[in-house]
Parts: C-alpha cells; structure tokens; sequence
C-alpha cells in the first residue's frame, strides 16, 4: 500500500510537470479535442452502449506500430472468441486514426486512460473486461494493480526487452516484479528475451517463445491503399527510375540521405528519394533540410489528383501522412530504415523486407536486434556503420540489379522461415481467457 501511495503521488507530480510538453504534441499532430475525456476514462455514450451486456476483450495498441501488429491478431483471434465484443484502445493521435481507418464496425476503438487510479478505475467500471491483451505496452502499475484485483487475466504478447528497459525494469524491481508476476500468458520474440522476462518477474510457466508478430504483420497480400506508382508519375518521377527511400526517419538522418542522394545523383541522373519521417509532423523540419540543399520537393499532403507535374520535376517527395509507407516500400528500388544511423533503437526492418527490397539499416538496431541480426547473417540486409558506409552500400545496390533482387530474395526467405508466431499467440490468449461460453476449442 505505501508503495502504490508513493508511486501515485511521484506520477501525479511527474504528469503534471511533463503536461505542457504533450500537450503541445497533442496539439501538433491534430485532432486533439475528440474523445479527449477518454484519456481520463471517461468513455461516452458510443462505448457504453457497445459495451454494455457484453463479455469484452481489451486488446492495447499504443501507436501506429502495435496496431498494425493487433490489426492481425484480432484476424486470427476473433474467430476463436466470437461471443467477446473487442476493444482496441491506443494511446496516440495518429494510433487511433489507423484504427479507425482500418477496424472493422464492430470493434471499437477508444483512448487508452492515463495511469491514474481514478482514471484506470473509470474505464474498467465501463469495459468490465474478460481479459485485458497488451501489444508490446509499457507496464502501468495502475492498471495491473487494478486488474489483479478485480482477478481478470492480463497477457503480454509479442514481448521483447531493449537493453536500456532491462536495465530500468531491474533497477526498479521492487515495483515492476510483482506487476510481471501477474501476467497470465507472456508472448517472448526470442529466447533471450524469455530469460529477462523471467528474471524480472515473470512466472515462468507464464512465458512462451512464439518468435516476433511483426513477421506476420507483414503481409504482403494485402491490398494496397494507394497506388504509389501512379502517384510518383503524377509528380513527373519517370517509370523505372530509381528510388532512395527513407522509411521511419529521425532527426539528422534526412540530412544524411539528402547528401547521399545528391553526390549520386551524377551516377544516376534519374534517382529519386522520397523521405517518410517516423512522426508525421516533422514533415516541414524535413523540407526545411531539403531546402536549405537546394532539392526541389513536394509534400505527400500538396498531391491532389489534379497534380500533374513534367518530367524531372522534382528531386524528392517528403511523405508527411500517416500509414503509407509500406505502400511506398512498394517501389523502392533501395530502403534505409531509420532511427539507425543518427539515433539509437531502429525501426522495423520486416516490411520491406517481405516485399523483396534491398535494405540497409544503421548499426543501432537495439530494438530489433535478433531480427536485424537474422536478416544479416542469412545475406537478406546490409548493416553499416556510419554515413560513409551507407553511401557506398547505396551506390553499390543502385549499381547492380542481380545484387538488390539476391539481397531481396533472401530477406523473403527469412520472413517465411518465422512464420508462426501469430497461431502461437492466439493459442496463448485462448488458453488463458476464463473457459465459459466465451471460449472455442481449437479445430482438431
């Protein structure tokens, strides 16, 4: 009890200190003031109707990334629980536009609550859910606590640990041990990880290496949402031209592609990059680089259909829009994947990966370590070490078709060879929801 009291009073000073700050990102990305009450839990009338009478299933998303990875799960999950409404809460701007974009009717989608008991307490008084599932989620004392003792069963799935959480889960085990013990079923991406999650609580009969989700995220048979060729010779990009694509930048990376591109433009007169920024409203910080070079550009938002622009037009195109970029990934001809190079973590390698496109990422893959790590020994992406190395990995690529469609087709092979995790997960969930009438065997 003194803990929680402590850890109540440390987080009320923390938010109301870091409030200005994300609010104003709140107010950058848009959209801020609808369904606001529901990051206090205050859940209107739409909800509360869907809900009521109903058994639920709280799946959590926090942005773009988890909610492509729960847009599968809820696929293969769904069918196997068909008498549970499902929830699907997240927690940013742009998070919750995907959702809304691509759940079906049936689900709602809602605002995860800040972790303020009152607020945490306000939304489970109004889902009263079966089982909560957490998509790669930030552990929230509040909400365990809470759910623990109402007795709902709470998963963690597609769990993976960075070096720099594993150090601040440890340091702080006197709070986090007792919240890992209380998962139900725990989803590991590798051994590895498996071992940290034990070590800092987890019960081991709880924890289970399925492999990553973001290997079945990545399905290349679905539909595109924008016809990325047609749109690139709407802005005068001749067919068959070359593509530099950064996907997932951070802050110092386009300014480093930017040069790449412009000292190879010599070589291949008909290159053409197109930038698409890990946060949407950077997009003018990323035309601001591209200016300041003399690159001729165009904003993804400033493409109607009525654009049409000659031939050679431009130099690059800055993609300031949400959910496009595996489209983009598309007509790739070569892939950098960001937040590698001039920052620390990596971004997800898989997407273009499946695709068959050559790509390259920086030397800080933290985040998906055992994954870059694959991709690189089985010749299926290049790693470099700094900005010299991508130029030359770049040129090298541009310059040797057989060599991009071997690098391309191996990362196919190693998207193949993980495929499983997602039956696996669902296997866990099943499992663990309480065995009522909610609940369907698996086919024999």
């Amino acid at each position: 009890m003194v803990l929680r009291t402590l850890y109540n009073l440390c987080f009320a000073v923390a938010l109301g200190l870091s409030a200005p700050y994300y609010f104003l990102r709140l107010v950058r990305r848009g959209d801020w003031r609808r369904d606001f009450g529901e990051r206090f839990g205050r859940y209107g009338s739409r909800i509360k109707v869907a809900v009521t009478n109903r058994h639920v299933l709280w799946l959590h998303a926090v942005s773009v990334g988890e909610v492509n990875l729960c847009l599968q799960l809820i696929r293969a999950l769904e069918p196997r629980v068909p008498n549970l409404k499902l929830v699907v809460s997240t927690t940013t701007t742009t998070g919750r536009g995907e959702l809304e974009k691509r759940l079906p009717p049936h689900i709602s989608a809602i605002y995860y609550p800040v972790d303020l008991r009152r607020c945490v307490s306000r939304a489970l008084k109004t889902l009263h859910p079966e089982a909560v599932v957490l998509i790669e989620a930030e552990i929230w004392p509040n909400l365990l606590w809470s759910l623990r003792a109402r007795r709902i069963p709470v998963f963690l799935v597609n769990a993976r640990l960075s070096d720099k959480s594993y150090r601040r889960y440890r340091r702080f085990g006197f709070l986090f041990r007792p919240l890992f013990a209380t998962f139900a079923g725990v989803s590991a991406q590798s051994e590895a990880d498996a071992r940290r999650l034990v070590e800092l609580g987890c019960r081991p009969q709880a924890v289970h290496v399925v492999g990553s989700l973001k290997f079945e995220a990545a399905r290349v048979e679905e539909r595109p949402r924008l016809d990325t060729a047609a749109l690139l010779r709407q802005i005068g990009v001749p067919e068959g031209a070359p593509i530099l694509l950064g996907g997932s930048t951070h802050a110092g990376e386009e300014a480093v592609l930017a040069e790449v591109f412009q000292r190879l433009r010599p070589r291949f007169p008909d290159l053409f990059l197109v930038l698409v920024p890990r946060h949407f409203e950077r997009g003018k910080q990323v035309g601001e680089v591209l200016a300041q070079r003399g690159l001729r550009f165009i904003y993804r938002r400033e493409i109607t259909a009525a654009t049409r622009l000659p031939e050679r037009a431009l130099d690059a195109l800055v993609v300031n829009t949400t959910g496009e970029l595996k489209d983009f990934y598309r007509e790739a001809t070569v892939v950098f994947v960001g937040k590698s190079l001039t920052a620390a973590g990596g971004q997800n390698p898989i997407e273009p990966a499946a695709l068959g496109r050559a790509v390259i990422f920086g030397p800080h893959m933290q985040n998906f370590a055992a994954i870059a790590e694959a991709f690189v020994r089985e010749g299926g992406a290049l790693q470099v070490r700094d900005a010299a190395g991508l130029e030359a990995a770049v040129a090298e690529l541009l310059a040797d078709p057989a060599r991009r469609a071997q690098l391309g087709e191996a990362a196919r092979r190693v998207v193949r060879t993980q495929a499983g995790a997602l039956e696996r997960t669902v296997e866990m969930i099943v499992a663990g929801i309480p065995r009522d009438e909610n609940y369907v065997a698996p086919a024999p």
